[in-house]
């Protein structure tokens, strides 16, 4: 079993790998050059405590992990975050990333977020799965936003407003 809590920096190496396995995979970002250590560690040592790492782990070491980024350095959106989740390859669909979500959004609203933005591929139709069950909707797609191996990708944006309820309830 594995329990989620925020991530130290004794965690970056095993953060690192999962992100490694996900730039690998062509799924869920536009990266494709691996990162190192030293890029990783820079990743978390310069981050504004506001912005939370969370990790997922068990027995084992890190299993996914998530992550509040900057939306934009615009202080009218001060209240709005970036998201990133990664999930272990042969870990996927085991209910992780569900898990990392609700403990995101918690966080989140205790840094003083309103609304939490994500960007996928319309591709990756499990990860889509995920966030709408996580009362994420679509926002739109951008038409060949991004290249990945030399071809040119679409993008969707989705989108989860906190503490408020499906029918729009605080």
């Amino acid at each position: 079993m594995y329990h989620i809590k925020k991530a130290k920096f004794e965690d970056v190496k095993g953060i690192l790998d999962i992100y490694n396995e996900g730039i690998r995979d062509r799924i869920a970002t536009l990266e494709t050059d691996e990162k190192d250590l030293e890029y990783m560690s820079k990743w978390y040592l310069t981050r504004d405590r506001r912005y939370a790492v969370l990790v997922a782990k068990d027995e084992c070491g890190i299993v996914g992990w998530a992550s509040l980024n900057p939306y934009s350095h615009r202080s009218a959106y001060r209240s709005v975050a970036d998201l990133s989740v990664y999930i272990r390859r042969d870990l996927r669909g085991k209910g992780i990333g569900k898990r990392l979500l609700e403990e995101i959004d918690k966080v989140a609203l205790e840094n003083g977020f309103h609304k939490i933005v994500l960007f996928t591929f319309p591709f990756n139709q499990a990860g889509q799965k995920l966030y709408r069950n996580m009362g994420y909707r679509e926002v739109g797609v951008f038409r060949e936003q991004g290249e990945l191996d030399g071809k040119r990708v679409d993008v969707m944006a989705m989108e989860k407003l906190l503490g408020v309820k499906e029918n729009g309830d605080q």
